[in-house]
């Protein structure tokens, strides 16, 4: 058994220091008004948190070495791409109950507080868990296989009124039939009523909870430092937003998408199940698979997926114009 010991604490502080700035910053300067993000603008947006996270990883190379800065990254980019399918699942929920764009950015903002919230909490656990009995991570290693398995051949359908936390607020608290712009929560036949947008960030925030069953078992397989696990799941979140305006009205584009990221957790899965998690020695079917090598693993799926996306879809508009 092993433990996971974090020292230079203000490492931390000066972190989620720089964060709750960033939040204040995006929601009382930069968007302070509502409108609806355009594709430059989240263009620049996401390159800019994209920027923002290389050079984070940068900073750890003199100040938590080499090894850190790599495994950081590797999390980075694999949270990164586990997150485009919440991204589709996001369209899809604005698309069903209709959310104008330029009120889009707000339930996202808030949606993305809480998921930071809840996913530091969840590796807390995680990490907790690991620490008392290092043998869950080969059960987060085969869960992996299982979800990315599932990914693959099962394609569920996303039903939001079947929602069962949906149903229950609905059942608890009054929702108002319409939209009242920005705002959650609204007086409405003498007492105080949800909004149709607050519903919206409910099923944000349960869908991000069940991407994060995945996402973060997937981070154990690069690293178990708590600063890097949080750190790249952070700096992901925090891109998600421009990420989302960015693909949202190119979804087709991403078809096979699809089949990469459950092939991504499948990797990280079977990484998971042969890597000797520092025993010595190690038993015989297992393997130390460099940071390095799956750097490369992961960005290599993604960029295929993507490549043969795009031809695709590029293809079917040749034929349309024909």
């Amino acid at each position: 058994m092993f433990a996971v010991v974090e020292i230079n604490g203000w490492h931390w502080v000066g972190f989620i220091a720089c964060v709750l700035i960033f939040l204040a910053l995006d929601l009382g300067v930069f968007h302070r008004h509502a409108h609806a993000v355009k594709l430059k603008e989240a263009l620049v947006w996401s390159l800019v948190w994209f920027g923002l996270a290389m050079l984070f990883a940068l900073g750890l190379r003199p100040l938590r070495g080499k090894p850190e800065s790599l495994q950081f990254i590797t999390g980075y980019l694999l949270e990164l791409s586990l997150s485009m399918d919440n991204v589709f699942v996001i369209a899809l929920i604005f698309a069903y109950f209709n959310i104008p764009r330029e009120n889009q950015h707000r339930v996202l903002y808030w949606g993305i507080l809480g998921a930071l919230v809840m996913r530091g909490l969840m590796i807390g656990v995680g990490i907790a868990l690991v620490n008392m009995v290092d043998w869950v991570l080969y059960i987060f290693g085969a869960f992996l296989l299982y979800s990315g398995g599932r990914m693959l051949f099962v394609h569920a359908e996303l039903h939001p009124e079947n929602n069962r936390v949906v149903r229950w607020v609905r059942k608890v608290y009054p929702v108002t039939p319409e939209l009242h712009g920005q705002r959650f929560l609204v007086p409405w036949n003498g007492r105080k009523a949800l909004t149709p947008l607050a519903l919206v960030l409910v099923m944000i925030e349960t869908t991000d909870l069940l991407f994060a069953f995945d996402s973060i078992p997937a981070v154990f397989a690069v690293t178990r430092k708590p600063f890097i696990v949080f750190t790249s799941n952070v700096f992901a979140i925090l891109g998600l937003r421009s990420l989302y305006f960015l693909l949202a009205g190119a979804i087709g584009y991403f078809r096979y998408l699809k089949y990469g990221l459950p092939l991504v957790l499948v990797f990280m899965g079977v990484e998971m199940l042969l890597d000797p998690h520092d025993r010595q020695p190690p038993l015989w079917f297992q393997v130390d698979i460099p940071t390095s090598v799956s750097l490369l693993v992961v960005a290599a799926i993604l960029l295929i997926s993507i490549v043969l996306s795009v031809t695709a879809a590029s293809h079917e508009q040749k034929k349309k114009r024909l």
